[in-house]
């Protein structure tokens, strides 16, 4: 084994961890619904990560409050009913937000797990002409429902090259066969 794989720390990495992290950090629908009891506030929008509407929402309350003072009560009555309108439309918006955050969260919590490879690690080291050529000659054989692979994932003994490796491959070809293509200068 090579020096710098050995210096690789991978205590708490793997999936338990990244599900530990994600739930810690989700939003859960119950607190966002009883937080929108403060919608004046925008307090459910503050928790959802919305700080526009969070700042919108105490805009709305300060002018409602200013205009009040002010001796306007009329404005004040209008712009507590276009915050009451929107904080009813957020009933239907809090759901839609927390699963959208979540999602993200999840997705940013998978991408951050896991140790890096050494620097300057390339994958395993292969021949590409004759991968190409191995590869070509397997697909060209290849009939629907009459492939068997073994229980160690191979085909007859060969190496089965993963959905990555196939798509590197594929690409390479295309890119020969397109330069095969093109008229020379």
């Amino acid at each position: 084994m090579q020096d710098r794989w050995q210096r690789l720390d991978l205590e708490g990495g793997g999936l338990q961890a990244a599900n530990q992290a994600f739930v810690a950090r989700m939003k859960r629908r119950p607190l966002a619904y009883f937080l929108w009891l403060f919608f004046p506030l925008g307090a459910h929008r503050t928790y959802l990560d919305d700080r526009r509407g969070a700042l919108a929402y105490g805009a709305a309350t300060a002018l409602a409050l200013l205009a009040h003072l002010a001796g306007f009560p009329r404005l004040a009555l209008g712009v507590l009913a276009l915050e009451g309108l929107a904080a009813l439309i957020d009933l239907w918006w809090i759901d839609r937000r927390v699963t959208e955050r979540n999602k993200a969260l999840r997705m940013a919590v998978s991408l951050g797990i896991g140790a890096a490879p050494p620097e300057g690690f390339q994958g395993r080291e292969v021949d590409l002409e004759a991968e190409l050529d191995r590869y070509r000659r397997l697909k060209e054989r290849e009939r629907p429902a009459e492939r068997e692979v073994d229980r160690e994932g191979s085909l007859g003994g060969q190496h089965v090259p993963s959905f990555r490796e196939q798509e590197r491959l594929l690409r390479e070809l295309a890119k020969r066969r397109a330069e095969a293509q093109r008229p020379e200068d």
